[in-house]
């Protein structure tokens, strides 16, 4: 009779574990997944060359940088361009590669302080 109860356990066993397996493969079989890409790869980044380069002064006190316009060899499209004198930096805005930065009020950099032009460009 010993035997008989083990094969009667072996079959719950196994017919438990083929309705665990059925269910999960259910469970799986029912799942949608939408496509996906993934990828390595690499390209070069270039610098933008900085050309034609005009500052405007303040209107209310000319010590003071209002402006700076500048032209860069490509257009960035919808990339951020900003420009920084002082230490201080001004947001800009492109049209092509026609490019014009400015400082908000009471933030503008000094004619005096203004030894380097920082142009950082990303497309």
């Amino acid at each position: 009779m010993g035997g008989r109860r083990k094969k009667v356990r072996f079959l719950i066993a196994g017919l438990v574990t083929v309705g665990v397996v059925t269910a999960t493969y259910g469970f799986t079989a029912a799942n949608t997944v939408p496509g996906s890409k993934a990828g390595d790869g690499e390209g070069a980044v270039t610098g933008y060359t900085v050309s034609n380069i005009d500052y405007t002064l303040d209107a209310t006190d000319p010590g003071l940088l209002d402006k700076v316009a500048f032209s860069l060899d490509s257009d960035p499209g919808s990339g951020e361009v900003r420009a920084n004198v002082d230490n201080i930096w001004a947001p800009c805005t492109n049209v092509g590669v026609a490019v014009t930065c400015d400082w908000p009020d009471g933030s503008e950099p000094t004619v005096l302080g203004a030894t380097t032009l920082r142009v950082v460009a990303a497309q």
